[in-house]
């Protein structure tokens, strides 16, 4: 798309939102998204090359999506089968709900023989090990028995034992944040995330806090409040920054702030904010140059790796698409978990939308479907560039394309 077609949408945009009596206000909270984003629309700086962005954006006016672009095509209405889709973690989330061990209020043994604390350190890298090969299924079974154990066994255990059992109490509800997080369960997510920041705390685990702040984070980016989780990421890199100076600073806090760093990186550039957005993204690279090599403190995955891939989401997100396919040029990401080697794939995948690619978009999926079938199908993102491949390729949709949207139930 070209610069004078990004403005006359944008020009497009400006007009119908007045014809329809909304400000800027209005329309942001029609689109989930922030005001400024909707003034650097109007403005021309923020491009709007995804079909599905335009779908939204009419949706949001009221009016046909050919009224914002001439070229677009209008977007298939949901089946009711996807409206009404079950999740994979819907288990996890009644096993969330409530008070987590109300009979020990009243002093009521466990019902079933406690773990050790062994046996609770195996649980919960294996639950880690499930959610990032993004076995969901599994994962909700592990966890829904996990976690009223944990917070059984916390409340009877001898005084020596609580503050191990808090910090793997943390882990496990971080575990079920960032799950919750994967699939569009936001809400979840940040009930889960406050339970593990608390849980953080009574272990005397400050590190364990901050991490529980970035899973609260992203729950918030997941709900389009953007104000609140830059607060939780800003509240964390304003005290680890001046930390992180110290040339003794150890690793895992480096690699907590740099992680820290690509998350105000993610905010910046979903609110279109590119000076910020790089910034961020330069702090990041040079803690992971600090550290040398790619890591996995706290399950966040941070490395130079993690953050060339994060500099290549955030193109997107700024609808730079050209500059996100050079960069993942330069990404091997091999040595990743699954979950994230299908997220980069993910965003390879967007970016070659942007571009109108087709093909290479679709071997991106397929690839990533391979990967993690579960975030492939199940994932925001990954449905709404299916939806956008299929308006692109219409009438002449590829077989595989074709497929690819029937399993993830978007046709």
């Amino acid at each position: 798309m070209t610069g004078s077609d990004t403005k006359t949408v944008g020009q497009r945009v400006k007009e119908l939102r007045r014809a329809a009596g909304m400000s800027q206000s209005d329309l942001a909270i029609a689109m989930g998204r922030s005001e400024s984003w909707v003034s650097q629309v109007e403005r021309g700086v923020q491009p709007v090359e995804r079909l599905s962005v335009l779908q939204a954006l009419a949706d949001a006016l009221n009016v046909p999506v050919r009224d914002l672009r001439l070229d677009a095509a209008p977007a298939e209405e949901a089946e009711p089968e996807e409206q009404t889709k079950s999740n994979d973690l819907d288990g996890l989330r009644v096993a969330l709900t409530g008070h987590p061990a109300l009979g020990s209020l009243f002093e009521q043994p466990p019902a079933d023989p406690t773990p050790s604390l062994a046996d609770f350190r195996q649980q919960v890298d294996a639950a880690w090990t499930l959610v990032h090969a993004s076995s969901y299924g599994a994962l909700s079974d592990h966890l829904s028995k996990l976690l009223p154990s944990i917070e059984a066994a916390v409340r009877h255990a001898p005084a020596g034992e609580r503050t191990e059992l808090h910090a793997l109490r943390a882990k496990a509800y971080q575990v079920a944040a960032a799950s919750f997080t994967r699939q569009d369960q936001a809400d979840a997510a940040w009930v889960a995330a406050d339970r593990a920041l608390q849980a953080a705390e009574l272990a005397g685990q400050p590190l364990e806090v901050v991490a529980s702040l970035f899973r609260m984070a992203h729950a918030f980016m997941r709900q389009q409040h953007m104000d609140q989780a830059e607060q939780a990421a800003q509240s964390a890199t304003a005290v680890m920054g001046p930390r992180t100076e110290a040339p003794t600073c150890p690793p895992e806090e480096l690699s907590l702030f740099g992680a820290m760093n690509l998350v105000l990186a993610v905010i910046n550039a979903r609110e279109g904010n590119r000076g910020r957005t790089h910034e961020h993204i330069d702090r990041a690279r040079g803690i992971a140059a600090r550290l040398g090599g790619d890591r996995n403190d706290f399950d966040t995955e941070f490395g130079p790796t993690n953050v060339e891939i994060h500099a290549m989401s955030t193109a997107v997100e700024l609808g730079d698409a050209g500059l996100a396919l050079e960069v993942a040029q330069h990404v091997d990401a091999s040595g990743l978990s699954p979950e994230r080697q299908s997220r980069f794939l993910l965003d390879v995948a967007r970016a070659h939308a942007q571009r109108r690619h087709v093909g290479e978009a679709t071997a991106a999926l397929l690839e990533a479907e391979a990967l993690a079938p579960e975030q492939i199908h199940d994932h925001h993102l990954a449905r709404e560039v299916i939806r956008d491949l299929i308006q692109l390729s219409d009438p002449r949709i590829p077989e595989s394309l074709r497929k690819l949207a029937e399993r993830s139930a978007v046709i």
